[in-house]
């Protein structure tokens, strides 16, 4: 039985007294909310252990995505049982040891599974307090707590964690409430603890799952049509095997084909071969040469109003401007990987899903094998930032391993097949109109938006794997119209009289989460908008935003950039831009300036420096939000510089760095962060806060510095 189910059915090896709380003299809130990971997972022991060497291990279902979390759960744990960071071990998602939580998505680990680990540290201490005070006749007002180590405060009493327990766990409940420690006790939140496994990935050493290994593992590779819809019409297994050597299976079933092999260049050379001696149906067309803007108006979709209030005025003074964002890729470094071993009825699968729960149900229907059979563990990949090619590669091995029991199987997409058929950040079109008064202030505000789907993903559904989309018998994709398209789509402004309109399309190309869903455009083209109005209103950008706010820690942010700025002298032909937003319009407060040089006789645009303030509530790991930040800016300026995905009738066109730019390094601007800590509120996530107003930033410095208002990205010069 693994721990997952040992937990789940009997609590394992108990110590269950009851929490008392008369037994220790601390604070606690009148009324205290439990996270939800807590409420679902209620048993200290799910979310750690005490282990025999004196560490304590944490458990997190959240799964390391560059943001840093493992760092900032075992800052939490530390400071909550007074522990070095060196006694602190962190397992990420695995379904046979860590909590279910759902997807690392939203920018919302801090916020749920760090807090959660918080709540449960807290509570394991109240209890080892509590023990160690009955076992060494003290009361627990007048022991201390040191490295695994409880001490009397006077004498020589003393017993670690792990005497104490005898090679028990704590399987009490978390209830509120819950002693918390202190804020001004703190040793380590608040810190900037620097990330263990930053080295390992310089040194090169194993850490991404595209660096697994295992003995005697085979290697395979997934031969995809040559367009959307194309159906597989004839394949040569003789053929192949007799021309590239080391096959040693091959699965087709309806147009799904993947082929094992002894070496891992020999399915590469063997899905070349079949991509050139395969027969396949047309496919769909997709609407190359098109004007992207009309066409994708005249798709068909579903209406939704988003947001109303107060009456919208007939006028013809209204201010009017339309934005696009193309189709974005993740665009990943490592390609989409996995590995599956399937041994004695079991499955077991390596993935780096952001949701290894969900995947475990999705790969069940669509194998299927009993879900209780199947094991995920997550492992981080080289690069991810939303729902990438991570599940359909776990699906697409898993199919295999399952064809070929008791092998390790490995599988690595390609680079071109990870540029083709991963699942993109929607193109959307916004269209902005606003009403001024003689003061400058914005009375009426109109903002329509069009996009497709921000999120396929297979939610423990089978639907919306590829491979299940190429079997024999397909199924067919699932979308859910309005996911996060319309985030940040309300303007964070006091203004009146507002409309927000949705329009959802389905699309020509397979769309969903990228970094930010809908916010990145949607904040991109309101600020880009304010701008704009603030110029018409005889007003300064600072001035205009700040007299449409009523949340301090709003105008906080946006005083702080000013601050960061305000002696910049600026050469001819270099501009400063601003923006602000608020992430979700609830949680991370982020102003954006970018400095940007425009080349006159080219239209050569140069971003030069990028500064940020951020106000993300309680600050766990200061080191972990500068660094969202910074590259939250970086990767914002690179989508809205030079990236788009492009496609001829057949297919995507843009299968490799060439025809998919990424910015370079020498193209990287130098980065500035301020970070305003909020010891007494909430701490919230960082990750997805700038994406949306460095681009806007960037487009407004574009036109200080050259006076060409770009609302169409890529910003290549036309």
């Amino acid at each position: 039985m693994n721990r997952r189910n040992f937990l789940k059915n009997t609590g394992c090896l108990a110590i269950g007294f009851s929490l008392q709380r008369s037994f220790i003299d601390l604070p606690s809130p009148m009324f205290q909310e439990l996270p939800q990971s807590i409420k679902r997972h209620p048993h200290i022991n799910a979310w750690l252990e005490v282990l025999a060497n004196g560490q304590v291990r944490i458990f997190t279902g959240k799964l390391e995505l560059g943001q840093g979390i493992g760092t900032a759960i075992a800052q939490v744990a530390a400071e909550e049982l007074d522990l070095g960071m060196n006694k602190v071990e962190v397992v990420l998602a695995d379904t046979l040891r860590t909590p279910n939580e759902g997807y690392t998505v939203g920018s919302g680990s801090i916020e749920q599974s760090a807090m959660a680990v918080r709540f449960a540290a807290a509570a394991a201490r109240q209890k080892l307090l509590e023990l160690a005070s009955q076992q060494l006749g003290v009361p627990a007002a007048q022991l201390n707590m040191q490295n695994g180590t409880i001490s009397a405060v006077t004498g020589n009493k003393s017993i670690t964690f792990h005497q104490l327990l005898n090679g028990k766990q704590i399987t009490d409940k978390v209830q509120a409430p819950v002693n918390l420690k202190p804020k001004e006790s703190y040793k380590l939140v608040g810190k900037a603890i620097p990330r263990s496994d930053i080295s390992r990935m310089a040194r090169g050493e194993q850490y991404y799952i595209q660096d697994m290994r295992f003995p005697g593992m085979v290697h395979a590779c997934v031969v995809r049509p040559p367009a959307y819809d194309a159906r597989l019409q004839e394949l040569d297994e003789k053929a192949l095997k007799k021309n590239i050597p080391g096959i040693l299976k091959t699965v087709v079933n309806g147009s799904f084909v993947g082929v094992i092999t002894q070496e891992e260049y020999q399915s590469v050379k063997a899905q070349r071969w079949l991509q050139q001696h395969s027969k396949w149906s047309a496919g769909s067309k997709l609407p190359a040469g098109s004007n992207m803007i009309k066409y994708l108006k005249t798709l068909p979709g579903q209406n939704d109003k988003v947001a109303e209030k107060g009456s919208i005025p007939d006028s013809n003074a209204w201010i009017k401007a339309q934005y696009y964002k193309p189709y974005h890729m993740h665009a990943s470094i490592g390609p989409s990987c996995a590995l599956a071993i399937y041994d004695n009825g079991r499955l077991h699968v390596w993935s780096h899903s952001q949701g290894i729960y969900p995947l475990r149900e999705s790969i069940s229907k669509l194998l299927p094998l009993p879900v209780d059979k199947i094991d995920v563990t997550g492992v981080p990949g080289s690069g991810c930032y939303g729902h990438n090619g991570a599940d359909d590669v776990a699906a697409d091995v898993a199919l295999l391993a399952m064809a070929y029991a008791g092998k390790h199987v490995r599988l690595q997409w390609t680079r071109s097949d990870e540029h083709a058929w991963e699942p993109y950040g929607s193109a959307m079109i916004m269209e902005a109109a606003a009403l001024l008064d003689d003061a400058g202030n914005i009375t009426a505000w109109l903002y329509e938006l069009w996009s497709d789907t921000h999120s396929i993903r297979p939610g423990g559904d089978a639907n919306n794997l590829l491979a299940a989309q190429h079997y024999a018998t397909p199924l067919k994709e699932s979308s859910r119209f309005s996911s996060g398209a319309n985030r940040n789509s309300e303007p964070y402004y006091a203004i009146p009289n507002q409309r927000i309109e949705a329009h959802f399309f389905k699309g020509p190309l397979r769309t969903s989460a990228l970094r930010s869903l809908g916010a990145y455009a949607n904040i991109f083209a309101i600020e880009s908008f304010m701008d704009e109005l603030a110029e018409k209103a005889g007003k300064d950008p600072f001035t205009f935003r700040l007299m449409h706010l009523q949340d301090e820690r709003a105008k906080a942010v946006i005083r702080k950039v000013q601050e960061m700025i305000s002696n910049i002298q600026l050469p001819a032909n270099t501009g400063i831009g601003i923006a602000f937003s608020r992430y979700k319009n609830s949680a991370s407060y982020c102003a954006v300036a970018a400095q940007v040089h425009v080349q006159p006789a080219t239209g050569a645009i140069e971003v030069q420096k990028m500064w940020s303030a951020i106000d993300a509530g309680e600050v766990i790991n200061l080191d972990g939000i500068i660094n969202q930040t910074e590259g939250g800016m970086i990767q914002s300026a690179s989508w809205t510089l030079i990236e788009q995905v492009k496609f001829d009738a057949q297919h995507v066109s843009s299968r490799d760095w060439v025809s998919y730019p990424i910015m370079r390094f020498n193209q990287v601007p130098e980065v500035e962060v301020a970070v305003l800590n909020q010891p007494e509120e909430k701490a919230m996530g960082a990750g997805e806060a700038a994406q949306g107003p460095a681009a806007a930033a960037i487009a407004n410095a574009v036109y200080k510095a050259g006076g060409r208002r770009i609302r169409h990205l890529p910003m290549v010069p036309s």
